[in-house]
């Protein structure tokens, strides 16, 4: 749960909005709902608590693929430093979807810039764009099929 409840918008991160550090509620409440059966709750406290878990995951794994970028003496984090990250910081199980799905990103916007067309993201396959879900999520045990 969020320890400052009820507290001001503004945090100890150097002045940061609480709104501005966290996912916004709604979108957490969402993707958790997708997950558990449809006629499960969620309580107002779960919702918090994984917003605060998902946000704070972004936050830590954004640092690792930042002082890659620093040491690299380079100012854009793109996506190979966030798969480099993923394995650094020992989400290994992650970082190998995580590539997959970049490489097939890549490829579609590839495609579309040569073709001259918006981008249509639904030729991701349902494995690749929901890689972890409940359907490819194995046990929970953060193997993904």
């Amino acid at each position: 749960m969020v320890d400052n409840v009820g507290a001001s918008a503004s945090s100890d991160d150097g002045g940061v909005k609480e709104q501005d550090r966290l996912l916004p509620i709604a979108n957490v409440g969402r993707i958790m709902k997708q997950i558990l059966p449809s006629n499960a709750k969620i309580s107002k406290e779960a919702k918090e608590m994984m917003q605060e878990c998902a946000s704070e995951f972004i936050s830590f794994v954004t640092s690792e693929a930042s002082e890659k970028c620093r040491k690299e003496r380079r100012k854009t984090v793109n996506g190979d430093d966030v798969c480099w990250a993923m394995g650094t910081l020992g989400f290994d199980d992650y970082a190998g979807p995580l590539r997959r799905y970049l490489q097939r990103y890549r490829e579609i916007e590839g495609d579309r810039a040569n073709q001259g067309k918006p981008a249509n993201h639904n030729n991701i396959s349902t494995e690749e764009k929901d890689a972890p879900s409940s359907s490819s999520y194995r046990n929970n045990q953060g193997i993904w099929m």
